[in-house]
């Protein structure tokens, strides 16, 4: 057991925000790389079961021909993402896009290293994205900001891996307009455990409301819009965060989650719109206002959120 001075050291918000710089230096890599392993994935799949005839004339209604010609349309396929390197979250090292110079120690180094660099691949003077400091330098104060909310006890911890996901989810979303499985399903199941260890101060009986409200809210909104417009206003993706952020906050902080998610939206559109980052009928996607609804309701506290609302409090 670590003594309460060395316990109040490590979760301080100086040392945490230490700690979130280097996290948000990894999920610069998560937000870039899981969208093309994801990718890779699907095509993948795609090869299997183009590759299947008898799946192709059974469900397809192709003929012997047909499926046969199809089926060989996917060897090609095949055979060129066999050919591609290993590409995962840990290969390979990381390296500029534009010439392939592989990353030293030094120009890894959170925020400092951009900034040493000039905003510059240090080898072909490519520029790099502001994002990449962006991320990193956002990680960090939301870890301070959960330190310094929460304090030094082991919740503090919990929150700050909440906080990443919910950083991972947001950056992949908006390049992307993906929310992966891979991290919205497991971010679900952690809040549900959570809350029945009593790690956080949310009841089971609450978190699995809160997943469920959070979940049939946007469901409800989406299949109304379909059916009324025969467009799709949102993805599942949403639906399933927005559970995920019910499982952690409790289902009192749902309808809370959703309306800072509309406000910082709107802000953000507007942003956009004036400065004319937003082309006429491109889509924003939801997730990275939902994460940071779900966020603003965390640092500033279910009961103070839950006062304002006239809510009964978490």
């Amino acid at each position: 057991m670590l003594d309460q001075p060395l316990l109040e050291a490590l979760l301080s918000p100086a040392y945490l925000g230490l700690i979130g710089l280097c996290v948000g230096s990894f999920l610069n890599v998560v937000i870039y790389r899981l969208p093309v392993m994801l990718q890779r994935t699907w095509l993948s799949d795609c090869a299997d079961q183009l590759s299947q005839e008898d799946d192709l004339r059974t469900h397809a209604g192709l003929d012997a021909a047909q499926a046969q010609r199809l089926a060989a349309s996917a060897v090609p396929l095949r055979e060129a993402l066999d050919r591609l390197p290993v590409f995962s979250l840990i290969r390979p090292a990381s390296r500029c896009p534009h010439c392939g110079h592989g990353l030293r120690w030094h120009e890894n180094l959170p925020v400092l290293g951009w900034l040493r660099l000039g905003g510059k691949c240090a080898s072909c003077k490519a520029p790099i994205s502001k994002r990449y400091p962006f991320v990193e330098l956002l990680t960090g104060l939301l870890f301070a900001g959960v330190a310094w909310r929460f304090g030094a006890q082991p919740a503090t911890l919990l929150y700050c891996g909440f906080a990443a996901a919910l950083v991972a989810l947001a950056g992949i979303d908006w390049d992307t307009t993906l929310l992966p499985d891979s991290i919205n399903q497991p971010l679900l199941w952690a809040g549900l455990i959570a809350a029945y260890a009593q790690w956080i101060p949310v009841s089971l009986q609450d978190a699995l409301i809160g997943a469920v409200v959070g979940y049939l809210a946007l469901w409800t909104i989406y299949w109304v819009f379909k059916l009324a417009t025969g467009k799709e206003g949102m993805g599942y993706g949403d639906f399933k965060l927005l559970a995920a952020l019910g499982a952690w906050l409790g289902w009192q902080m749902v309808l809370p989650v959703a309306l800072f998610a509309s406000l910082i939206g709107a802000f953000v559109g507007i942003g956009l719109k004036m400065s004319g980052g937003l082309r006429e009928g491109r889509y924003v996607p939801f997730g990275p206002f939902l994460a940071g609804g779900g966020l603003a309701v965390l640092l500033t506290g279910t009961t103070r959120v839950a006062a304002w609302l006239g809510l009964q409090p978490v």
